[in-house]
């Protein structure tokens, strides 16, 4: 059995304390031990990191993106081995990590035709105002488990082309994929210009208060997300929080339902519903609801529920024993109130954290269902008769990352979009992501950008030139 490193300083070492096991969810085996970092050894980056800042910092943007360049090659290069790490440690379809990991390359390579440009705000006959951007210093990327690799991209590849050093933390979970990656970018990089740490929950909150760090960019949950922006406040670092989501989706009456219902059903269990951006909560005129909601339910049956190696598994396993119970709890509550089952429901035999997916009908607001974030494979369907009902109940809750509006009119999809309290709304489609989009979140559901143009903005502090002229 392996255990992976990580990469400090330029260097692969074991972590100082016990190591953490690796758990496949498919079938509950631990297949790796991932190295636990010890707080020295927090510090042992971040002092790495300080150090390579000051040689990084005075390169070019030429060589910053060269060297990304090299990155997405190297990750490109080793895809298929990646892939299958990505699946034995998330539990995900292969196809699903290969679209991870596409993905993943896809920015690495928009981040080299990307650049900070100074902006001159004022050349008049009596001063001259530009705004300038430098680096920070030292940024630390917190990634959570459902999308480990992915989801560290824009981290690192903002992180770097801004001309800061970098350091990635990996969820307890998912630690595996991203430590091979530092194996492979270990004498590419400059020496603790990248530092790559996994380890316990413990690690996290050592890395958030050290004083060496000047920027956290954390995706994760709320609750979390709101621990790791206490643990900021003392050094005032900058922040960039990509934090869970309640999405709702709504379907106007003139849709095709033959048409929509797979990008839907897609949309909410994509990952077994495991995604910030997923569909949570569906809300159905209606008109056609029932006709909506038996359409789904047979897709959800057709599903095949197994192991992501396994070429003809649709949906893989809950990531983790926590989750698993969690998203189990609120099976039970939907089981003991009048709700509706109309798909799924039921727990496979033998090893594994899965479930099949569940559509669940005749449920309002006040459940948990509903009200909170499950993050697994169980949709709530709700009815809604006319569209200012249906938009303030979208928006009432303290969410706010993704939503999205289906409609044959795409005019009018995009006018009700327009009016969900969301970082990102779709119109006609979903969980449409790319290099140049950034995320955004609003309410508790996240600060600030992450990716694209303004999301790089995040990495670089702002400075004024004010100078008068004569």
């Amino acid at each position: 059995m392996k255990q992976y490193p990580m990469l400090i300083g330029g260097q692969l070492v074991e972590g100082e304390r016990s190591p953490v096991s690796i758990i496949n969810p498919a079938d509950e085996s631990v297949f790796a031990t991932a190295a636990n970092a010890s707080e020295q050894q927090i510090d042992e980056a971040v002092n790495a990191a300080r150090n390579a800042f000051e040689n990084w910092r005075q390169t070019s943007v030429a060589e910053r993106q060269a060297l990304i360049r090299k990155i997405a090659e190297t990750v490109k290069a080793n895809s298929t081995e990646l892939a299958e790490l990505l699946v034995r440690e998330t539990g995900k379809p292969l196809a699903i990590a290969q679209f991870e990991l596409q993905l993943s390359i896809e920015s690495l390579q928009a981040h080299c035709s990307m650049q900070l440009e100074n902006q001159l705000l004022e050349d008049s006959t009596e001063r001259r105002v530009e705004l300038q951007y430098r680096p920070l210093g030292v940024v630390a990327g917190i990634v959570p488990w459902n999308f480990p690799f992915f989801l560290a991209t824009p981290k690192l590849a903002s992180g770097l082309l801004a001309g800061n050093a970098v350091i990635i933390k990996s969820a307890p979970y998912t630690p595996i994929s991203y430590a091979r990656f530092g194996e492979l970018i270990s004498e590419l990089v400059p020496a603790g210009l990248v530092n790559i740490i996994s380890g316990d929950d413990d690690v996290g909150p050592w890395l958030t208060a050290h004083s060496g760090v000047n920027k956290i960019s954390f995706t994760g949950s709320v609750t979390t997300g709101k621990k790791v922006m206490a643990g900021a406040g003392g050094d005032i670092k900058r922040l960039t929080l990509e934090l869970g989501g309640n999405d709702a989706a709504i379907v106007l009456p003139d849709v095709d339902i033959a048409e929509v219902a797979p990008a839907i059903f897609q949309g909410a269990f994509l990952n077994s519903g495991q995604i910030c951006i997923g569909i949570k909560r569906l809300y159905i005129h209606e008109d056609i609801f029932e006709p909506m909601v038996q359409v789904l339910g047979t897709i959800a049956e057709q599903m095949i529920v197994g192991n992501g190696l396994e070429p003809e598994t649709n949906i893989g396993p809950i990531q983790n024993s926590i989750q698993y119970r969690k998203v189990l709890a609120v099976l039970d509550e939907v089981k003991a109130s009048s709700a509706r089952i109309v798909a799924g429901g039921t727990v496979p035999e033998g090893k594994g954290y899965f479930l099949r997916p569940t559509i669940v009908a005749d449920v309002e607001e006040g459940c948990t269902l509903v009200d909170e974030e499950t993050f697994g494979p169980i949709l709530p369907v709700l009815k809604f008769s006319n569209i200012d009902e249906v938009i303030a109940r979208a928006n009432n809750t303290t969410f706010g990352l993704g939503g999205s509006v289906w409609s044959k009119d795409s005019e009018q999809a995009q006018a009700i979009a327009e009016r969900l309290e969301c970082g990102i709304a779709w119109a006609n489609q979903v969980q449409h992501l790319a290099p140049h989009i950034p995320m955004i979140g609003c309410k508790h559901s996240g600060l600030g950008m992450e990716a694209g143009q303004e999301g790089l903005k995040g990495y670089a502090q702002a400075h004024v030139v004010d100078t008068a002229k004569g």
